[in-house]
């Protein structure tokens, strides 16, 4: 894979690429940025282009790159199995063949997870130690590529920062991260870290012009939409019926917060508490990007929103009940119920105290 495959991030990959020319690479890099900017396509392109874009990268199976990734307990195994990123190596391959644009949700979908949280476990280290104790086959460099750090477990990420303390010879790590502040502050000091922009409306336009066929204007519509992510650009063309059924969840949650209508709060919070958990922590990344929108539009700064015809329709009423007074509060509060939600806290807890805790932001003006 080359960098001219990533869609636009011209600048980044020019970065990168000095690195590599002038030889000052560093041990260990982490591409940091937002779901859909395409930071893992850039450290694809940059595994490609530190192993020499070999032949035998055509199904990303070269013997001196190792990748590493969250996965889930697969169905079969005992409480006492080790679990390591190879228990999905084919899954992995053939889901990055397809695209090296990549969410979570897709990933679980390919491991047929369920309710499961992906996780990054303490075995998966040991593995990294013991592949990387072995010679370059081919002389170069050994390269891991590590999708989501964040999402290590606390005995994986300390020796983690053995490895990286340490780092095996000829050995460069690609840290690719959503979340970087949940990473431990030692693993972050011994990164350099490379911050990758949303992808500019221009560059997803031409894309999907190019790959998708779509006419100029249509694509100008779905690129400014997409907000800067080439996942939301697909699924906004995919029709995506995840986010009407969320947009649902969240016009009722307002509606009868508004109504201060308890009994069927309490129904809504029995149906989002049987979502996975991490359906509900994208149901509350979505809330929250709710709340921006109607406070964008309630100060009637339209060229800054990004909704759908349904949720401007529902905007045009609802968004002067998102004011000064609470749209801080608000956020946070979201905010912390998906903190809550990663932390395994009761979802019936969690959803029960938000729609209460929202019929008294929203009454405040």
């Amino acid at each position: 894979m080359t960098f001219d495959e990533v869609i636009g991030q011209e600048r980044t990959a020019q970065r990168l690429l000095q690195l590599l020319q002038a030889r000052r690479m560093p041990h260990a890099l982490m591409l940091c940025g937002p779901e859909g900017c395409g930071k893992l396509a850039l450290g694809l392109a940059l595994a490609s282009h530190l192993l020499d874009n070999s032949s035998l990268l055509h199904n990303w199976e070269h013997p001196d790159l190792h990748f590493s990734y969250p996965v889930v307990r697969p169905a079969d195994a005992s409480s006492t199995t080790m679990i390591t990123s190879d228990d999905y190596v084919r899954e992995w391959r053939t889901r990055i063949l397809q695209s090296p644009y990549l969410s979570m949700e897709q990933w679980l979908t390919c491991m047929k997870a369920g309710n499961q949280q992906a996780v990054i476990y303490e075995a998966e280290s040991d593995a990294l130690t013991r592949k990387l104790s072995m010679k370059s086959s081919q002389g170069g460099y050994k390269v891991v590529l590590m999708w989501l750090p964040e999402r290590m477990n606390e005995a994986c990420a300390n020796k983690l920062l053995k490895l990286l303390e340490e780092p095996p010879q000829q050995t460069v790590f690609i840290l690719v991260c959503e979340e970087p502040d949940r990473l431990l502050e030692t693993i972050r000091s011994r990164v350099q870290r490379v911050d990758v922009p949303r992808v500019k409306e221009e560059d997803i336009a031409a894309a999907l012009v190019k790959q998708r066929g779509l006419e100029e204007t249509a694509a100008r519509r779905v690129a400014h939409f997409a907000e800067g992510s080439w996942l939301k650009a697909v699924e906004v063309l995919e029709a995506d019926s995840e986010r009407r059924l969320l947009f649902d969840m969240f016009r009722q949650l307002m509606r009868l917060a508004y109504a201060r209508n308890l009994k069927d709060l309490k129904k809504w919070e029995e149906t989002v508490s049987t979502f996975g958990r991490e359906r509900q922590r994208r149901m509350l990344t979505y809330f929250s990007s709710m709340v921006r929108e109607n406070f964008m539009s309630n100060f009637g700064e339209r060229e800054l929103c990004y909704m759908s015809d349904e949720e401007e329709a529902f905007a045009s009423k609802f968004s002067r009940f998102v004011n000064e007074a609470n749209v801080i509060e608000m956020m946070e509060l979201l905010q912390q119920a998906y903190v809550e939600i990663g932390q395994n806290v009761s979802a019936k807890t969690v959803f029960y105290d938000l729609a209460l805790q929202m019929i008294v932001l929203l009454r405040k003006q």
